[in-house]
């Protein structure tokens, strides 16, 4: 099996500020670390590989610091890693990123499946993992806390949702994005650390990966951030008397009167 881990760095958002006036998140001085999610679906692919044998390579796209990422998921177990990396990627939306992503994996070339973290935390969007899937056409499954069975041509995978969990079953080739019940990330090795260390990683330009470079950067991005703001935190402490059923009579025509109910 050939599986692809998508990876992103991102700022440490205990340290991150964003800029009052582009709107952006401020990474100068700002220590930079691999998505927490992103290291569940490094996990979820190791598992694989553990059980199955495969080759796990990982891809990630941004700066050229974005390596050191790379090296750290390979100290984790994966093979080997791609970074997707150019001026023109700078600014992609969430369907920019998903489309400079799959067309990298189709450079690659000959994957099974595809995993991503559920989501990113400078970007909370959860939306680059299906849109690779859309853009690759394959079947996705969101927020997998499990895996379950692996067979030939298809998974069978746990699914978390309010009232319990799925049991699901996606053929191959396929998208899984991962939460954090398929267990913790592991520990990378001595032997793997060294291995990072010396592992030459490719920088691939849209050029390299056939892009269209009018579906990147601002260009191919449809979506834009047009203001951020930290809302204001206050209210008002009323005091209702009477007895239980008029108090519950007042709150009714103050909430009726502020047009919540």
């Amino acid at each position: 099996m050939k599986i692809v881990v998508c990876v992103k760095q991102v700022p440490d958002i205990s340290q991150s500020k964003v800029d009052p006036e582009t709107y952006t998140i401020i990474r100068t001085g700002v220590d930079a670390v691999v998505n927490p999610f992103d290291l569940y679906a490094v996990e979820a692919a190791l598992q694989i590989k553990d059980k199955i044998g495969a080759k796990v390579t990982a891809i990630s796209m941004g700066p050229l610091q974005a390596e050191s990422a790379l090296q750290e998921v390979i100290s984790m177990g994966v093979d080997d890693a791609v970074l997707l990396s150019s001026k023109d990627f700078a600014g992609s939306d969430t369907l920019a990123t998903s489309y400079a992503i799959s067309q990298g994996i189709k450079q690659i070339g000959d994957v099974d499946l595809i995993i991503t973290g559920r989501q990113a935390i400078d970007g909370d969007t959860a939306q680059v993992g299906p849109g690779i899937a859309e853009q690759m056409q394959h079947p996705v499954v969101t927020d997998v806390n499990g895996l379950l069975e692996i067979e030939e041509g298809k998974l069978k995978v746990k699914v978390m949702i309010e009232e319990g969990y799925l049991i699901l079953e996606v053929p191959i080739p396929a998208v899984l994005s991962i939460g954090k019940g398929v267990g913790e990330p592991r520990m990378p090795s001595l032997r793997n650390k060294m291995r990072a260390r010396k592992a030459i990683i490719p920088i691939w330009s849209p050029n390299d990966i056939d892009a269209n470079k009018e579906k990147l950067g601002l260009k191919g991005s449809p979506t834009q951030v047009v203001k951020i703001f930290t809302p204001e935190i206050g209210g008002d402490v009323m005091y209702i008397e009477g007895e239980p059923h008029q108090q519950g009579n007042r709150i009714v025509e103050i909430l009726s009167e502020r047009h919540i109910i």
